[in-house]
């Protein structure tokens, strides 16, 4: 096939019109309309040899798109798509002037697209047999591949087909086993399916028939596999070669129009005039001289239509070019004028932007001594506050002074207390043993103090308890396990406890609780407080008297009283019992002494078990001291 004189008009053009194209765009901002340009590009690849005419409108759809939103990368694999499709219909001149263009906007970081592009260029070259090119182009793309193994493997596969072409088949050979090698190992079974074709076309020529007929039987196998269409007929035509050579006429003629049928179906103008070619040697070895001229002739026409083909479609594409010329200089005439226009605008913005500028300065100077203004009284209202804050904090610490005040002459009541209340006691007992142990006293004189003084040592024990449990509850707080308490049952153990207290004096004690009747608090508190106020009741009860335990319901809680036949509290005295500053002490009626601390306690585990405690007292009657608490209901 002649090479159009176009070709040299196309290249110059390509060469003096495009460079490399450095301005794109950022691919963010059209994510969309990117994706849908890469769909495009990648099926157009995947299709251009099955589907030519499809895969070229796809492929100009892609380019349209990359061009409206200056992607360069996929202007540039559009251009690389084009130069496909024409090259599989064997449009070489064409296919070279696309992928010449692809390199003008390829990116330059994707090395393998260059590579992929530049064995693109060679294998056109090797088709148009200028060989030298065709090696220089794939030296360049062995040199973008690196070591990816899918475009070594692409590059060596097109090196065989020079090198046969060059009639260098050894060479051509070891270059196809070794892009076999690589393809396996990636399993690129549509290279592996050229590359069958290609030792087929090396073993013919080399006259080596049995092998090349066993490439040519797996390529064409291969070809259904892959729906390698162009492949298809080229394997055909091939195998048509080897049995015209092998003598087998009749098989060359059958799988020749086979291969005829299919080129024309796709458009692959090589092909067709290959297969008329063989067709034709066909008929003229069979000696049927008119079917080899009419072949002949269909050989020369599909030349000549190829020819004619190629120069029309150079005159398209030379008509495209300079339409396309054209719009890009009608858009960048209105470009100008937009640019033009957006100055005027920009320069109106300037002015009114510069007015803004004043007036939000003067907006500013105003605002700041507004802020200013404002500052000043805020400060002068904190200033104030702060004076206010000071002022309470030194009522506090004054008020915290005097309460500190009020706790050390506490300490110091407490110090007394236990000085003069427990020290007494053990000053006696300690005569006493000491009057013992030296022999003045006898044992019976020795019982009868200590009769005598049972009840005031009771009575120090008592007061160490109460002083404990209270200087227990100022150092860790109280601590709260509610139960159910029933009273009855307290009221029991409470008479055995106080047993011989009772019989000292003779006092009898009646429990009157209510059997059952349950209140929600912590029982050890209510034992301590009960205590407490049984001990009072017969401290200050005389001889044949008698202490009450008594329990009734007021609606949700059960009121506690310990009644007492005593002495009784003069009206005037009852605000002072239950607390420690201003207690209440008076000597029992059998000389018993108190602290007072135990009335305090009292009340004080009787609130925090969320009740509360009070007195009626009448002199020379009796007190009942008493107390209610949350009543437990099933």
């Amino acid at each position: 096939m002649t090479r159009p004189v176009g070709l040299l008009l196309l290249l110059l053009m390509h060469g003096t019109t495009y460079a490399q194209k450095e301005n794109g765009i950022d691919p963010k901002k059209s994510p969309a309309l990117i994706k849908t340009i890469d769909s495009l590009n990648k099926l157009v690849e995947e299709t251009y040899v099955s589907a030519p005419y499809e895969a070229r409108a796809m492929a100009e759809h892609a380019l349209l798109l990359s061009e409206k939103i200056k992607y360069n990368q996929g202007t540039g694999c559009a251009f690389l798509n084009l130069g496909h499709v024409y090259w599989s219909q064997s449009y070489y001149p064409i296919s070279l002037f696309y992928f010449n263009s692809a390199l003008s906007y390829l990116p330059k970081n994707k090395p393998l697209l260059l590579a992929h592009c530049y064995s693109s260029i060679g294998r056109s070259y090797t088709d148009l047999q200028n060989y030298n090119l065709a090696l220089k182009n794939l030296a360049l793309a062995s040199d973008f591949a690196g070591t990816d193994r899918k475009m070594l493997a692409e590059v060596y596969n097109e090196r065989s087909f020079v090198y046969v072409k060059l009639k260098q088949y050894d060479k051509g050979i070891a270059n196809a086993k070794l892009a076999m090698h690589l393809s396996r190992v990636i399993n690129d079974q549509s290279a592996l399916c050229i590359l069958y074709s290609r030792l087929a076309n090396a073993f013919r020529v080399k006259g080596e028939y049995k092998q090349a007929i066993a490439y040519s039987d797996t390529a064409l196998h291969m070809s259904y596999l892959v729906n390698n269409k162009r492949l298809r007929a080229i394997s055909f035509i091939e195998r048509a070669t080897i049995y015209n050579s092998l003598s087998q006429y009749d098989k060359a003629i059958d799988l020749a129009q086979k291969g005829a049928a299919l080129s024309d179906s796709i458009g692959v103008m090589d092909g067709i005039s290959s297969a008329y070619k063989t067709i034709a040697y066909g008929f003229e070895q069979k000696h049927d001289i008119s079917q080899s001229l009419a072949y002949q002739k269909k050989y020369t026409q599909a030349l000549d239509s190829l020819n004619a083909t190629n120069k029309r479609k150079n005159t398209e594409l030379i008509q495209s070019y300079f339409e396309l010329n054209s719009r890009l200089n009608a858009i960048a005439a209105v470009e100008q004028k937009a640019k033009e226009y957006s100055n005027k605008i920009h320069l109106q913005k300037v002015i009114i932007i510069t007015l803004l500028i004043s007036l939000l300065v003067v907006i500013l100077a105003l605002s700041v001594t507004y802020y200013l203004y404002k500052q000043k009284r805020i400060l002068t209202n904190r200033m104030r506050k702060q004076h206010k804050a000071l002022l309470i904090q030194k009522e506090l610490i004054e008020e915290q002074s005097v309460n500190l005040a009020g706790i050390n002459n506490l300490k110091d009541k407490l110090l007394a207390v236990i000085g003069h209340d427990l020290r007494t006691p053990l000053a006696n007992l300690h005569s006493i043993l000491r009057l013992y142990s030296t022999g003045v006293l006898t044992d019976a004189e020795v019982q009868s103090l200590m009769q005598e003084i049972e009840p005031v040592v009771q009575g120090a024990e008592l007061t160490l308890s109460n002083l404990l449990e209270w200087a227990g509850s100022q150092i860790r707080g109280i601590n709260l396990e509610a139960s159910a308490v029933d009273i009855h049952l307290t009221g029991i153990e409470i008479g055995r406890i106080f047993s011989y207290l009772f019989q000292q004096k003779n006092i009898r004690f009646e429990n009157k609780a209510l059997p059952g009747m349950c209140v929600q608090a912590d029982e050890r508190h209510i034992k301590v407080v009960i205590s407490n106020l049984v001990s009072n009741a017969i401290k200050f009860t005389g001889d044949n008297g008698m202490v009450t335990l008594l329990s009734t319901v007021n609606e949700d809680r059960l009121v506690i009283s310990i009644m007492d036949t005593g002495n009784g509290i003069p009206a005037e005295k009852l605000d002072r019992l239950f607390n420690l500053n201003t207690k209440y002490t008076v000597t029992g009626t059998s000389g018993e002494k108190g602290t007072g601390i135990g009335l305090f306690l009292c009340k004080e585990l009787i609130e925090f078990n969320g009740g509360r405690l009070w007195v009626n007292s009448e002199v020379n009657k009796g007190s009942t001291f008493s107390f209610s608490l949350p009543l437990v209901t099933d």
